[in-house]
């Protein structure tokens, strides 16, 4: 079964400095991220899908117990930090190295687009993390779609082979059942619009 990137070689930022609009775009998912998780002091995290600077994750290593960081190449320094756990390589072969129940949170932002089987993904999410663990998504709507394309294919705002790997976007009546199905409670979910309606967000909650 293909369930990941076939093509992929890189990851997002590796050898380009971002422009503006993806600097943008991460800077609003790192709002939302603290929205949800106002502090990471003590926790066990796994960003997937992380970015080759991770940047995110770099912004809360001092607070965290842990970081699994996940991507087809990570930067070296991070790759040597004491508070990361690296694992390269495509998402669905890193996810199943992750222990059941080990994350206190799991993020997967602007990735989930990238996936060929995104139910399988979202399983494994719910898998790894702990009794009261949280999962927070962020993917690109239909309505980002054409934003995103004209950006990249016209304006070349943002790296073409970006888009080029997308593999669908969700609205929130897409992401919804996708989060049901891999085992998430209707009761522990909140999705909805993001970024002026450029994406969905999704925040995810396991009980106790």
């Amino acid at each position: 079964m293909t369930s990941e990137l076939q093509v992929r070689s890189t990851s997002f930022g590796q050898g380009y400095s971002p422009t503006l609009v993806d600097r943008f775009g991460v800077w609003l998912s790192a709002r939302q991220i603290h929205r949800w998780v106002p502090s990471f002091e003590g926790l066990r995290i796994a960003d997937l899908g992380c970015g080759y600077h991770a940047k995110f994750t770099r912004s809360v290593l001092d607070q965290v117990k842990s970081a699994t960081i996940v991507d087809v190449d990570l930067d070296k320094g991070l790759e040597s930090h004491e508070k990361t756990i690296p694992i390269k390589g495509d998402l669905m072969s890193a996810v199943v190295k992750i222990p059941s129940q080990s994350m206190d949170v799991v993020m997967c932002i602007s990735v989930l687009e990238h996936l060929w089987d995104p139910l399988l993904a979202v399983t494994e999410f719910k898998r790894i993390l702990a009794p009261r663990g949280i999962c927070l998504l962020n993917v690109p709507s239909w309505r980002g779609k054409a934003f995103l394309e004209f950006a990249a294919f016209r304006l070349h705002f943002s790296p073409e082979e970006e888009m080029n790997d997308h593999k669908m976007y969700y609205d929130v009546k897409d992401l919804w059942p996708v989060l049901v199905r891999g085992g998430f409670k209707p009761s522990m979910i909140q999705c909805f619009k993001h970024k002026f309606g450029l994406n969905t967000f999704a925040f995810c909650k396991v009980e106790k």
